[in-house]
């Protein structure tokens, strides 16, 4: 049993024969990163340049964007750098900022895919009040609740963790996340509780309000004229596609920690890379190809389209 302080190291054990593949691995983090930035990126300067954009589906397509970067910037540098040393480890403290970041912007999607599933049930099934309802204060309140309060969730996780003592120094995983619990000596009642409290507010009611939502909107859109129902599919299903992955992953790399559930190495670190890489990098492709106000203009930017 050992006392914790800011210089505690810990060793990072989630790689697969680091030795052997480390510039593979480096490869990937660097290439992925990458895509994720650049992407992103061209969906928020898209949304950014042209007034017409300037709607709040746009607006939360171009928050989920800016969510993403600050999601993978939390995890890929540290992941290219400890790739190229030669002890993967970090600090315990540095293990817990890197947790509560993680899961306050991980949380943040759902509660930003949550937004965008209220915005499309109020242009499609109340689309006289959509003004009203989807003014620029409430769009900007929406934004501030959708990172304010997953940040005020993980907190309290990260409280309770920083306050155990620590009989373990190795991670399962390749960066901090919830395998960091089985490095306690014992995992009080309150954190295991208040984790399910989490998941619950954080994961599965904006899931359940989601699903809710776009049961109606299905329902509207199958008894209205074929432009609504074109409509319908255009903006939902991207949106589901996104969030029933996403919601999966998140829940269930979740729970592996808070019930210490035993994983191979193998596996644990394909559940990494799915949370690391799906919902970053495909958000952008999904929205960037499958909304076609935002793809006429990506398409204008291509130098080609100039000829």
């Amino acid at each position: 049993m050992s006392p914790w302080n800011g210089t505690t190291a810990l060793s990072l054990g989630g790689y697969v024969d680091v030795e052997k593949f480390r510039y593979l691995y480096f490869s990937l983090w660097v290439v992925f990163y990458f895509l994720i930035v650049s992407s992103n990126c061209v969906i928020i300067y898209v949304v950014k340049i042209h007034p017409s954009l300037h709607e709040p589906m746009y607006v939360f397509i171009a928050a989920l964007s800016l969510n993403s970067i600050l999601l993978s910037t939390t995890v890929y540098p540290k992941l290219i750098v400890d790739v190229l040393s030669r002890r993967q480890v970090a600090s315990y403290s540095g293990c817990l900022l890197q947790v509560f970041i993680f899961y306050s912007f991980a949380a943040a999607d759902l509660m930003l895919l949550s937004t965008m599933a209220y915005d499309r049930y109020v242009s499609i099934c109340r689309p006289l009040q959509y003004a009203t309802l989807m003014g620029k204060t409430r769009v900007c309140v929406f934004l501030a609740l959708a990172w304010f309060l997953p940040a005020c969730h993980v907190s309290v996780s990260v409280i309770i963790q920083s306050k155990q003592k620590l009989c373990g120094f190795v991670l399962e995983g390749i960066f901090c996340n919830t395998t960091v619990v089985k490095v306690h000596c014992s995992n009080p009642t309150s954190l295991v509780a208040w984790g399910f409290v989490v998941i619950a507010n954080m994961a599965v009611l904006p899931m359940v309000f989601i699903l809710f939502t776009y049961v109606r909107i299905f329902r509207v859109a199958f008894h209205s004229r074929g432009e609504v129902r074109a409509k319908a599919v255009d903006t939902c299903l991207p949106h589901l596609m996104v969030l029933i992955l996403f919601t999966v992953f998140i829940i269930f790399d979740v729970m592996v920690g808070l019930l210490e559930i035993k994983l191979s190495k193998i596996l644990r670190l394909f559940l990494s890379l799915q949370i690391l890489v799906y919902n970053p990098l495909f958000n952008p492709i999904i929205y960037g190809l499958k909304m076609k106000e935002i793809w006429k203009r990506i398409k204008r930017l291509a130098p080609l389209s100039k000829k």
